[in-house]
């Protein structure tokens, strides 16, 4: 079963990497900002809308058959994928694929001897929900008050803690119909999976529209697992029998993650417009989490999603 679970969750990874890049491109064709009516007749977006789908479909089946600390951390595949897909792989980019893929599969082979299946309790449902709604709302005013990267970087991450909470909720509604059967399944996790995947994929457009793909899956990528393991580990109490040892090299596999991620955001991209995104989105994640961008707007702008120049754009 949890073999499944992490070929599944692997394969969701790739498409994760695949819809964020189709829907970029989709996003970025639109002359006139983000209309619907017209992202739903651009071929790429829904290409895009499509693998997506079946992302989560993948995900779906792997929570249902092993614990969110066994498959969360699989997401962080994603990102080595979007660098493969951007062209030719430097030196540093391969150091950061090698750095991420190893300690992802450190991190489940770890977690998949010693993660414990358990149900979530009705009371910590609307407990995740209040405190990840907390962060994606602070999150949300950072975007407000910024432009350009920074404003991606929050709406990216904002998307991802969103993504970390449906994980959650979904390993509550997958497991219970696979243990219990459809006349005990928990609604209202169903109903919170359903809305906050709405509004993270909603922020996830508007990531698109403030950056390029790489920040706003390598953003995803870093809240995504973080978000979804800590509550894995807290509420749905998978991390019982882990012992300090097991801990320390959870912490250490995540160190190694961060730092593969940080490499490939700043690989060396085709425009000097982008070159200049990627240096400085992960510096932009250190203002919002010391808080800096809710005191004002930093950047001096209106916080309104911009359309890059031809040249960024590129």
């Amino acid at each position: 079963m949890t073999a499944v679970a992490v070929l599944c969750a692997a394969l969701a990874a790739v498409c994760a990497a695949v819809g964020a890049k189709l829907q970029h491109n989709g996003v970025r064709a639109q002359a006139h900002g983000l209309r619907l009516g017209a992202l739903a007749r651009n071929r790429d977006w829904q290409l895009g809308l499509v693998v997506l789908t079946t992302c989560s479909v993948l995900q779906i089946v792997a929570l249902m058959l092993a614990p969110v600390i066994v498959v969360a951390p699989l997401v962080v595949l994603a990102l080595p994928v979007v660098a493969l897909l951007g062209g030719e792989v430097s030196r540093a980019a391969a150091f950061g694929i090698g750095a991420i893929s190893l300690s992802v599969g450190a991190f489940v082979a770890f977690s998949a001897d010693a993660a414990q299946d358990a149900d979530i309790p009705p009371a910590a449902v609307p407990e995740s929900v209040q405190l990840i709604a907390v962060v994606m709302v602070l999150l949300g005013v950072a975007a407000f008050l910024s432009r350009g990267v920074t404003r991606c970087v929050a709406l990216s991450t904002a998307a991802g803690v969103g993504y970390g909470l449906v994980s959650v909720l979904m390993r509550d509604v997958a497991y219970s119909l696979r243990t219990l059967g459809f006349a005990e399944l928990p609604w209202l996790s169903l109903l919170g999976a359903v809305v906050a995947f709405a509004v993270a994929a909603w922020l996830v457009q508007l990531g698109h529209a403030s950056g390029p793909p790489d920040v706003v899956v390598g953003c995803q990528t870093v809240a995504n697992p973080i978000s979804a393991t800590a509550l894995g580990m807290t509420v749905l109490g998978e991390a019982r029998a882990l012992a300090p040892g097991t801990l320390a090299a959870f912490a250490v596999c995540g160190v190694v993650a961060i730092a593969g991620i940080a490499v490939l955001s700043r690989r060396g991209p085709s425009s000097q417009g982008e070159k200049a995104h990627l240096h400085q989105w992960f510096i932009a994640l250190s203002r919002i989490s010391m808080s800096g961008a809710f005191t004002g707007n930093r950047d001096g702008g209106s916080g309104r999603p911009r359309k890059l120049s031809s040249t960024n754009a590129k």
